[in-house]
């Protein structure tokens, strides 16, 4: 009688998920007996009257490794922990159902689960474990905000897409005397703006780490413009905050969805600096979810590859309770608290800040 793993994909989407999803069943088939079973929408699968799972073999998952997304879906709603729940009058509650899926778990013949995704994904999976699931974790966000890990699978892909952009906005900016604003993905860390503005050679890059002062931000831009000709190229994480301000968020209307929205201090930073006296047309551009879409480049699927192969490996040596995570150059496992413990921000002190420093870039500081 062959055993079963459960693997699901949970948070936002990313590019190097199928990889992770190919590499946990191509090891899978090498050892043997065992069944690959996919939960639609992560736990949201096994929740669902009737079940959403499809079987992870064969055609089904030949060649997804150069595909973006996933193929077993994902959601940021909902989960074991907090279902959500339409009251008669109109509003969602919600309820925990964790007890009642494990039950299911055990009565479908579950003998390990691998689930894929970032902080609050890892963070369901360490509340289940500690009610005796065998669960093993893998990281997974493209704003590489796992501190566990030196890097996650997706993020690379993410600041090469918005290198790309970047370079396409440097010759706008130039043909028109232009100040662009590009805002990027990252929540509440800074890793995906930092590591565009030194690819892409901004001038001025604003992340969460780092509350910037408007007056600063002008005078660069100011020193960049000589009887009104010159560009200026600007970086803001969604996350950025001026000094003494707060993250440009709402929150989300959506049943089940928890986290604040982000997005738009592209347009907050525009008006700032018009406020404050800028004379240069500015232009903004909010990249959004393409940072999450399309093809994971070589990196990411390398990345991705070895660490569906090292979560199936620690479901063989029963390893439950710890995530998979990259630590100098070596695929290793960490357990689940510390992988949640402390939230990976940019360090202000560390060398890649100093070299964009070094290079000329301003934090607004």
């Amino acid at each position: 009688m062959s055993k079963k793993v459960l693997v699901l994909t949970g948070g936002g989407d990313c590019p190097g998920l199928n990889a992770v999803i190919r590499g946990i069943c191509k090891r899978a088939q090498q050892e043997g007996g065992w069944e690959v079973i996919g939960s639609l929408e992560a736990y949201n699968g096994v929740l669902s009257d009737p079940m959403e799972l499809v079987a992870l073999e064969g055609a089904k998952i030949a060649g997804i490794h150069v595909r973006g997304g996933t193929i077993i879906g994902t959601t940021s709603k909902g989960g074991p922990f907090s279902w959500p729940v339409l009251s008669a009058d109109g509003t969602y509650g919600s309820i925990d159902r964790s007890d009642e899926m494990l039950q299911l778990l055990e009565k479908m013949g579950i003998d390990a689960v691998i689930s894929i995704g970032g902080d609050g994904s890892q963070r369901i999976s360490q509340k289940l474990f500690e009610k005796g699931l065998k669960v093993v974790g893998v990281p997974k966000t493209i704003d590489n905000d796992l501190s566990a890990t030196d890097y996650t699978f997706g993020f690379q892909t993410a600041v090469q897409i918005a290198t790309d952009a970047f370079d396409k906005l440097v010759t706008t900016a130039e043909s028109h005397h232009r100040v662009m604003i590009l805002e990027l993905m990252g929540r509440s860390a800074g890793w995906i703006a930092l590591h565009t503005a030194i690819a892409g050679g901004a001038e001025v890059c604003l992340i969460p780490e780092i509350p910037y002062d408007i007056d600063k931000v002008l005078a660069r831009v100011n020193g960049r413009y000589k009887n009104g000709k010159g560009f200026v190229n600007v970086v803001v994480a969604e996350g950025a905050v001026q000094k003494h301000g707060t993250a440009f968020a709402r929150k989300s209307a959506e049943a089940g969805y928890e986290n604040v929205r982000l997005g738009g201090v592209a347009y907050q930073l525009s008006q700032q600096l018009k406020d404050a006296g800028c004379q240069a047309d500015i232009r903004e551009t909010v990249l959004g979810h393409v940072q999450r879409g399309g093809s994971p480049i070589a990196y990411d699927r390398i990345l991705a590859l070895q660490m569906g192969v090292k979560s199936f490996e620690m479901v063989l040596d029963n390893d439950f309770g710890k995530m998979v995570a990259f630590k100098n150059n070596e695929i290793i496992a960490v357990p689940l608290l510390e992988a949640i413990k402390d939230y990976n921000f940019v360090k202000t002190d560390s060398y890649i800040v100093k070299a964009a420093r070094g290079l000329g870039i301003s934090f607004g500081d």
